[in-house]
């Protein structure tokens, strides 16, 4: 699929204002300087992090599941194929 020749055009316009946007923003979020304020980032940052990990743990065994059924399936492929030759 080929993309419009302007959408690299579009894209670095929408950067460019992004950057000057952001640019005019205050210096400080209001939200942020409260929680580091009262001790409790490290209770979002802890929560943060257990979700990542969660997410990583659960997508390592995914994927050694479904290598364990590829492996299956290969191998019932290939007695298949076996009987059939014979």
């Amino acid at each position: 699929m080929r993309l419009p020749s302007r959408l690299p055009y579009l894209l670095a316009t929408l950067l460019l204002l992004s950057q000057n946007l952001m640019a005019q923003q205050p210096n400080g979020i209001e939200m942020a300087d409260r929680l580091r304020a009262d001790g409790k980032i490290w209770v979002v940052v802890a929560v943060i992090a257990v979700v990542f990990a969660g997410i990583i743990i659960y997508l390592i065994r995914l994927d050694r599941q479904i290598g364990k059924l590829e492996k299956d399936v290969k191998e019932q492929t290939r007695k298949e194929q076996g009987v059939k030759l014979s």
